[in-house]
């Protein structure tokens, strides 16, 4: 690795540390933090409509390259309260300020206290980041690598399911029925498109609900522990095949099976923090696929983070500052298949050191420093300066 450039934390000292109000957005205790989609179905306290939203501003400094300055996204979020079984909820983003998405958008119908179904546009349960990718909710300027890369968040697809909980066991569970990756498509030249490979795995076959294609819906859940005070336990799998195009389905390598398993787990304790998860893929016919499409997609995914965060304010304060830092290793080339050699470039490691300074209610401005590496032999890897602005409400 490169020889580290030193954070220049004086950005944070000339902020004013003013007592304001407790930030419950920003709870560092994993059981009793919620996501933008909890907090609407749980918080409504008897209104119909419900309104919030979250955002992000950051500034990307590559060493030797220029600096890059985006409103990443502004979010919001509407929830309506049809009866005190059934609620809706939708998700409305604008990613750099021209690209506009639909994040969620789903029904949620309480069979009772502890089983909800729910059908629509959803979030796929893997991880931490994927479902808690509210700014204030994790540090760090940017999302881990982790979770772009192996989990390509944010990932949401189309399905049907049920949530809920155990309570006398602590046991929290989501199971879902979604349609899947979409692997292949007939280019305009004849050809075989292909949306899968080696760099970021499946991230180009996210569907996100733009006329999805499914002829082989996947199968995805997780269970949440949280027994322990102050500790929370996440397992998830995602299971099943992806989706290719009337006309090139049948076609050998048009599609590949995948087969994801999660582990995660948060902690906290008074003014001390902690996290971490790995993710492992196997894919399934890789080297038909590749063949097909010429792609270079590895027949396995593994990434893995640790971080750990203190927050130097008293506990009596209503404000915090976390100082962290967070090591993760991660490789889109895991394994692969026949003749497609590994590429050492994808074999990928950061570790990320900064601050989260929460000044206010769902208001956090962060500042890091990455040191970025790779298993290649001679690699010149930038290492980055972040900072910016998050906010929730």
């Amino acid at each position: 690795m490169k020889k580290s450039i030193t954070l220049p934390f004086l950005f944070f000292s000339a902020i004013s540390f003013s007592q304001i109000n407790s930030d419950s957005i920003s709870s560092n205790n994993p059981q009793e933090q919620q996501n933008s989609s909890q907090r609407i179905l749980s918080g409504n306290f008897g209104k119909a409509v419900t309104l919030s939203g979250y955002g992000e501003m950051v500034y990307n400094q590559p060493e030797g390259d220029n600096g890059t300055l985006d409103v990443h996204r502004l979010v919001l979020l509407f929830g309506y309260k049809f009866d005190e079984k059934t609620q809706f909820v939708t998700e409305i983003e604008v990613e750099h300020v021209e690209e506009i998405y639909i994040e969620q958008a789903f029904v949620n119908y309480a069979l009772s206290n502890n089983v909800n179904l729910r059908g629509g546009l959803m979030l796929v349960p893997m991880g931490i980041i994927n479902e808690y990718h509210e700014p204030t909710t994790f540090n760090g300027t940017d999302r881990p690598a982790v979770d772009h890369d192996i989990v390509p968040t944010t990932w949401r697809e189309l399905g049907v399911g049920i949530s809920g909980r155990f309570p006398e066991i602590s046991l929290g569970y989501q199971a879902y029925i979604f349609n899947g990756f979409k692997s292949t498509a007939p280019d305009n030249s004849g050809g075989i498109k292909g949306f899968l490979k080696g760099k970021d795995g499946l991230r180009g076959g996210r569907q996100k609900g733009i006329e999805s294609t499914v002829d082989s819906p996947t199968f995805s859940a997780k269970l949440d522990y949280y027994g322990i005070p102050g500790l929370r336990f996440g397992l998830a799998g995602y299971f099943g095949k992806t989706q290719a195009d009337d006309e090139v389905e049948d076609l050998d390598g048009a599609n590949i099976g995948i087969s994801m398993v999660g582990f995660d787990v948060r902690y906290a304790f008074r003014k001390f923090t902690a996290r971490g998860e790995f993710i492992y893929a196997s894919l399934t016919d890789t080297d038909q696929y590749n063949t097909l499409t010429g792609k270079d997609l590895g027949s396995a995914l593994m990434g893995y983070y640790v971080e750990g965060a203190y927050n130097l304010l008293p506990l009596t304060a209503k404000q915090k500052l976390f100082a962290f830092a967070r090591y993760e290793q991660y490789d889109t080339h895991a394994d692969t298949e026949s003749g497609l050699d590994r590429n050492d470039a994808y074999n990928r490691q950061t570790l990320t050191t900064g601050l989260s300074y929460h000044i206010a209610p769902g208001v956090v401005i962060k500042g890091d420093y990455q040191i970025k590496d790779n298993a290649l032999n001679g690699a010149e890897v930038s290492n980055q300066l972040n900072f910016g602005i998050g906010i929730w409400f």
